[in-house]
């Protein structure tokens, strides 16, 4: 039996940010973001509501009808020429998108303002595409393919479409799991520092 999707609303949100918070507190990422365990279960869900709110407002997040995996999606224009560079849906400029990420979460904490200007940094411009922003699944149900239905939703329209995919991946193990629905790395990693490292990726369409 196939795994049910559907587009999470406005009544959803807190549903997206427990399991977002339940499914990221031991990435490595988040880790490094909110070093210390219980720092991190305190404070871990903010950033999770701050991006969830994001792709609510400008994007779509998919959410398996279970609740147990859900996909974050931005759409991402190409620059126009001369123009200002897209600003991911953040509602602003990207300049000040991570400062007020960080006041709004834990302005005491440098590391939340500074992923998310690492992570702006690498983001392709040129061409119109969609990025997976964040993925994830509940601890109890992942190996059961919940996040690869997920995605592979999207880049079904995304070859139809001819549309790009991209995003970063937070561990080797998820680099391996996109590398079979078609991402590439984009070949300049991205070591945080005295942190993990990402590995930005990317995915032509695929031609039928």
């Amino acid at each position: 039996m196939g795994v049910v999707i559907r587009t999470a609303g406005a009544d959803d949100r807190d549903l997206v940010v427990r399991l977002l918070d339940e499914a990221f507190q031991d990435d490595p990422v988040s880790s490094w973001v909110f070093p210390g365990t219980d720092y991190r279960r305190r404070t871990h869900h903010r950033l999770m509501a701050a991006f969830a709110d994001a792709v609510l407002a400008d994007g779509r997040i998919d959410l398996t009808e279970d609740g147990a995996a859900c996909a974050l999606w931005l759409p991402v224009p190409a620059a126009e020429p001369g123009g200002p560079e897209p600003d991911g849906g953040s509602g602003g400029s990207t300049r000040d998108a991570p400062a007020r990420i960080r006041e709004a979460v834990d302005p005491d904490n440098e590391r939340v303002e500074a992923i998310a200007r690492l992570t702006d940094g690498i983001h392709p411009t040129d061409r119109a595409h969609e990025y997976l922003w964040m993925i994830g699944v509940v601890p109890g149900r992942q190996g059961e393919g919940l996040g690869t239905a997920l995605i592979e939703s999207v880049l079904d329209r995304c070859d139809r479409e001819g549309l790009p995919a991209c995003l970063e991946a937070s561990s080797a193990r998820g680099k391996v799991l996109y590398e079979r629905l078609g991402f590439e790395f984009t070949g300049r990693a991205l070591d945080l520092p005295d942190g993990p490292r990402m590995w930005p990726m990317w995915r032509e369409p695929r031609t039928r």
